[in-house]
């Protein structure tokens, strides 16, 4: 059975030190990576430190907004806030502004890295507190696949083809069965996205994590030819916004989701309020994984800009794909948003403005495509939705 794992050979030699070894589509090209023995478990990619021949790359730095542990006040309104939960967005942003002035170019969904006649496009993240309810819930299967969503799904936002994932896997004590569960997923994850899960790193540290917990880190790396990349800088006011369902919540916003589910009266185990499902089950709901179907919309031509509705959700990230002086208008009922977000904000009295810079609310990718394109895209039936136009001016408002 094919596992729609595909090796590159070429770049896959420069990697010859992993500690956990590739895993590849049947028929292909296999290069056995080594790994190292047990104890500290640490090691480091060989062969890889390369410098662009001007001197001139394209970097990512994103702030990651739900790493943080709950908080214990609410607003003035009596509602919950992300800031109260624990993440800053604001600081966040305030950071990313401080670095762009040691490391010009930074901001965007990938890195972008000059290789020939193509760009390489890296980019990293992790699953954030989605992990404390894998624990709660013992849902370990998917969070792979989470994590590979996280990284994959940026870098495909420039038009890049995912090439390999590497992750980092540390935990105090190795639970092996456990940690094959959370491998699995990352190797669907690949499969989804069609890359190569080149390798890894398994750290076990005693006494830095509680027992039974673990964290996780993701890396990918796609390709993309330098006059194919997505990068925004034709769209035009006029143009439309095709949005792209969610699974929910995807990965991002859990502290303010832990925030609400602690004060709330449901447990993980009880049906979520509109759902077949329960509320556990509704949260681990897999990251979707957009990389076949954005690169088949972007192949057909039309698409100026992509945007993955993460951290931040409608406000922060889809301006981050506008030339400056535009911005965007949604139209807020143009599709059906998911219980699970009806019933945060109704448990939780978190307010409309902070929902939409949270949550994705059901719309997990949204490319800015001409109007021509936009009919071809919403006529295949693919569940994309038109859910706004762009517009003269800054910023994202809601009608």
């Amino acid at each position: 059975m094919s596992t729609g794992l595909k090796a590159n050979t070429e770049l896959a030699l420069g990697f010859a030190s992993s500690s956990r070894p590739s895993y590849w589509k049947p028929n292909s090209t296999h290069i056995q990576l080594s790994r190292l023995p047990s104890g500290s478990l640490s090691h480091n990619f060989s062969g890889l430190s390369m410098a662009s021949s001007s001197g001139v790359s394209q970097s990512k730095r994103v702030c990651s907004l739900s790493k943080n542990d709950s908080g214990e006040s609410s607003d003035q309104n009596g509602g919950f806030t992300y800031k109260d939960a624990g993440v800053d967005i604001d600081a966040g942003s305030e950071l990313v502004r401080r670095i762009a002035k040691m490391a010009p170019g930074i901001g965007g969904f990938g890195g972008l890295f000059p290789l020939g006649d193509s760009y390489l496009v890296a980019g990293t993240d992790g699953v954030g507190t989605k992990l404390k309810l894998a624990f709660d819930t013992g849902i370990h299967e998917t969070i792979g696949i989470d994590l590979v969503a996280m990284s994959v799904n940026d870098i495909v936002t420039s038009g890049a083809k995912p090439l390999f994932f590497l992750d980092y896997f540390a935990t105090s004590r190795l639970d092996v069965d456990l940690a094959e569960k959370v491998i699995k997923g990352i190797v669907d994850g690949c499969q989804q996205s069609d890359c190569a899960l080149l390798g890894g790193e398994t750290a076990e540290m005693p006494g830095f994590y509680a027992e039974g917990e673990y964290d996780l880190s993701g890396f990918a790396v796609g390709i993309v030819k330098k006059e194919s990349v997505i990068d925004g800088k034709n769209i035009l006011a006029g143009d439309v916004l095709i949005g792209l369902p969610s699974s929910g919540v995807h990965s991002n916003g859990f502290s303010l989701v832990r925030r609400v589910l602690a004060h709330s009266r449901l447990s993980l185990k009880d049906q979520l309020p509109g759902s077949s499902v329960t509320v556990g089950e509704a949260f681990m709901a897999p990251t979707v994984i957009y990389v076949k179907q954005v690169l088949d919309i972007i192949s057909k031509g039309g698409v100026k800009g992509v945007a993955h509705i993460t951290g931040g959700g409608f406000t922060d990230n889809i301006p981050r794909v506008f030339p400056k002086g535009l911005g965007a208008v949604i139209y807020k009922d143009s599709w059906e948003v998911p219980a699970v977000f009806k019933w945060i904000q109704e448990a939780g009295r978190v307010e409309d403005a902070e929902m939409r810079r949270t949550f994705n609310m059901g719309i997990g990718m949204v490319l800015v495509v001409s109007k021509e394109a936009s009919h071809k895209i919403l006529e295949d039936g693919n569940g994309a939705y038109c859910i706004g136009e762009v517009i003269t001016g800054e910023g994202v408002s809601y009608r």
